[in-house]
């Protein structure tokens, strides 16, 4: 629904905070990224849990694009909707804490300074949120809902949970980047397109 609102100068504006190429936007790319999250294979056999996914893309595009609201709300989704699917609901969760730990500081940094250097320092910092994150939650939730003891936990930090979270953060952040700027002009409001993206 529409909201309109007359300004000053007597005009009707449409006050939605969100336009309809938006919204349909998000709605597409959160459907990609469900289709994505099933997408999804064991790297380190010793740590047949850790998946690796590339369903963060179309929200961290959605960040770079709109913002971090709506890249979250995005990734949000895909997750609930991936674990009312399958029913893991403690997997939702992991991939909630990840993608808002990957989507939150590019987003961010891309919207202060929104050129190829802003992108790539953002992304950087996002693979080290990712990694941190990723490896707090696996030994906070993995012996609590999992029934991982906290020492097993701990010992797949270096050889598996490490270095798969690293691997996964280069991949989302370089296919982002790729997408990204294959399609911004695309998807970016006029307003926000600047030279040397």
């Amino acid at each position: 629904m529409s909201t309109y609102a007359q300004n000053q100068n007597g005009q009707i504006q449409n006050t939605n905070r969100w336009s309809t190429k938006q919204l349909v936007t998000m709605a597409l790319m959160c459907a990609i990224a469900i289709l994505l999250s099933f997408l999804e294979f064991p790297i380190f056999p010793a740590a047949s849990f850790l998946k690796l996914d590339i369903s963060f893309v179309p929200s961290a595009v959605m960040g770079f694009a709109y913002g971090t609201g709506p890249g979250i709300l995005v990734g949000v989704a895909c997750a609930v909707v991936h674990g009312a699917i399958t029913g893991n609901w403690v997997g939702c969760l992991m991939n909630i804490i990840a993608c808002c730990a990957f989507i939150i500081p590019a987003a961010a940094i891309y919207k202060r300074n929104r050129t190829f250097k802003g992108a790539m320092v953002g992304l950087i910092i996002s693979i080290v949120c990712l990694v941190v994150a990723a490896i707090i939650a696996n030994l906070i939730i993995d012996p609590a809902f999992y029934g991982i003891p906290f020492d097993v936990v701990k010992g797949l930090i270096v050889p598996a949970i490490l270095p798969f979270n690293i691997i996964k953060g280069v991949v989302i952040a370089v296919l982002t980047g790729i997408v990204y700027k294959s399609i911004s002009n695309l998807i970016t409001p006029a307003k926000d397109q600047v030279k040397g993206r």
